[in-house]
């Protein structure tokens, strides 16, 4: 059930909605089944080559996780999606769909831990080969393709530093060069950035963040053409046994129904609190798309709907001063991960980078005192009051030292 003319929130909330026919139930069915019975042995046969619907295995997907890929497909603009059993997964199967031993992706400098960690770990000892770019130049890009380069790999705004890379410049330069750009629109959501209506071939998420925004699920999205998601599910996920089980699903699609009117506050909160730091004198630098001062504020504009619920900054005193910050806050909460109702703050030098060298952090941007903030629901004023009370017990540790 849907319609075309329908606003994002209206068809976050009704799209692929079904209602139990004996019950009137309007929840969304959880099906936890593995296994699928046939009427014939001829039946069952058509299901595996495809050649007939259905379904045969769980590993391969399941009716509840169809309605959240139907849902997602659709608020990405996208033909397919794939329901995968984390943020990793659908980043590693995105990458494994198009790259064989021999091949080679360009990777945009600014990119998360764990992706960093996949390239250096895994796809090293399969001998795929990968060059770290700074992907804010289209000639750097350009330069850094070779002859068996396959993939350009991007985020935006990229984790921890936000920066913002130029999605339609860079798809141009993809499809020049015949090479398939992936993007992961983790920290924007479908609500904030459509990627694919940008010209990217595939967007992954982890829906672990926002699109659940509740904490408490482990899951990724793959979106993109038919062709190649089910290329992933039967080659790649179903394989590897990286499927989504029913349970979770559910409740990624109940937490997408409020996906618009939690990303209005979550952007609304974060806004308040950049402005809040960019005048704090012990904050050497903010880093949020929509202040004057970020370098990609009107590619901010032009791209996003709004600039998100993520703020890094820098504070005075180095890793010492960063970790103590983080320490000192009575509200916030210290984690890994971002997107909760909760304010969230990690320090990424020693905890959601700290794979990466520490002799190279600074080739990817992260200073010693950069802090990352995922601002959460609460009122603006005491996530606000939090922060300022943190500073005030780091004045006086920096100006003793």
């Amino acid at each position: 059930m849907m319609a075309s003319n329908w606003g994002f929130s209206t068809r976050a909330i009704h799209d692929e909605q079904h209602s139990c026919k004996k019950t009137g139930a309007i929840s969304h069915p959880i099906v936890p089944a593995v296994a699928y019975a046939f009427d014939s042995a001829e039946e069952a046969a058509a299901v595996v080559d495809g050649t007939a619907e259905g379904r045969y295995y769980g590993r391969f997907g399941n009716e509840t996780t169809d309605i959240l890929e139907a849902k997602l497909a659709d608020l990405e603009l996208a033909e397919a999606s794939l329901a995968v059993s984390s943020g990793m997964a659908a980043i590693s199967i995105a990458l494994m769909g198009y790259l064989n031993a021999g091949d080679h992706v360009v990777v945009t400098k600014d990119v998360y831990g764990g992706t960093h960690k996949f390239l250096s770990v895994i796809a090293e000892k399969y001998g795929i080969h990968y060059d770290y770019v700074d992907c804010t130049s289209v000639a750097a890009i350009r330069n850094a393709v070779k002859s068996n380069t396959r993939v350009i790999y991007i985020e935006t705004p990229s984790n921890p530093k936000l920066t913002l890379i130029d999605i339609e410049a860079v798809s141009l330069t993809a499809k020049d060069k015949g090479i398939k750009l992936i993007v992961d629109n983790t920290f924007m959501t479908p609500y904030l950035q459509n990627p694919l209506a940008l010209g990217a071939d595939i967007v992954v998420h982890s829906a672990t963040k926002y699109l659940n925004g509740h904490g408490d699920v482990i899951a990724g999205i793959i979106c993109g053409r038919k062709m190649d998601i089910d290329h992933m599910r039967y080659n790649i996920m179903g394989q590897l046994g990286q499927n989504l089980n029913a349970w979770d699903a559910f409740l990624i699609l109940r937490g997408i129904k409020t996906l618009g009117v939690r990303m209005e506050k979550h952007c609304s909160n974060a806004l308040k609190a950049a402005d809040y730091l960019s005048s704090h004198p012990m904050v050497e630098q903010v880093h949020y798309p929509s202040l004057p001062s970020h370098p990609q504020c009107e590619l901010a504009e032009r791209q996003m709907r709004l600039t998100g619920g993520i703020i890094a900054f820098e504070v005075k005193g180095g890793a010492e001063g960063g970790k103590q910050f983080i320490n000192d806050l009575k509200m916030a909460l210290i984690s890994f991960s971002l997107g909760d109702p909760e304010t969230l703050v990690q320090h990424p030098a020693s905890m959601t980078h700290s794979s990466i060298p520490e002799h190279e952090l600074t080739d990817f941007g992260i200073s010693p005192g950069l802090i990352r903030l995922s601002v959460g629901l609460e009122e603006p004023e005491d996530i606000i009051n939090d922060l300022d009370q943190a500073f005030s017990t780091l004045v006086d540790s920096v100006g003793s030292r």
